[in-house]
């Protein structure tokens, strides 16, 4: 990363934003179109539409936490969504190795922040399975977080070092 680099990776927050739409659009859909709690085969024997509630955290940790988590995990959302913003001021608008991923997480993270606020929890309706082992339930914002996350790994550790 370099400091302030003139052409910064600023312009991938219009990946965010794209997440943004896509993940409330397709819950909004979820809201309207799809029952609560009742699995809807989509390939049978491995992905269902699963319309349920998360008030907790990846894998529903803090789920029944008594209501502070909704605002924990709203500030901490914020928090990371700032940091990685800055980072990509310091970050070339060319090197999408780095502001994908950054991008990626921003819009999930803010996507579940919008759930949060409005509802008071993240709704879910993907759900994976095989035989009588589930996944637990995620949505796109999810989906891209996790897209994000990879993509820091993989490209941290697969990255060219430039000799020193």
């Amino acid at each position: 990363m370099n400091p302030r680099p003139e052409n910064n990776a600023l312009p991938w927050l219009i990946v965010s934003v794209l997440v943004i739409v896509l993940d409330q659009a397709s819950k909004q859909w979820v809201l309207t179109a799809l029952p609560e709690y009742t699995a809807i085969p989509v390939i049978d024997g491995f992905w269902n539409w699963y319309r349920t509630y998360n008030t907790g955290a990846a894998f529903s940790f803090l789920a029944n936490a008594g209501g502070w988590q909704t605002w924990f995990f709203t500030g901490l959302a914020f928090v990371i969504c700032t940091l990685l913003m800055f980072w990509l001021t310091r970050t070339e608008r060319r090197d999408w190795r780095t502001a994908l991923p950054y991008a990626l997480i921003i819009g999930g993270a803010i996507g579940n922040v919008v759930d949060r606020i409005r509802h008071g929890h993240v709704v879910d309706f993907i759900q994976w399975h095989v035989g009588d082992h589930y996944w637990p339930a995620f949505n796109l914002a999810d989906a891209a977080i996790v897209g994000g996350a990879i993509g820091i790994i993989a490209f941290g550790v697969f990255a060219k070092r430039k000799p020193a």
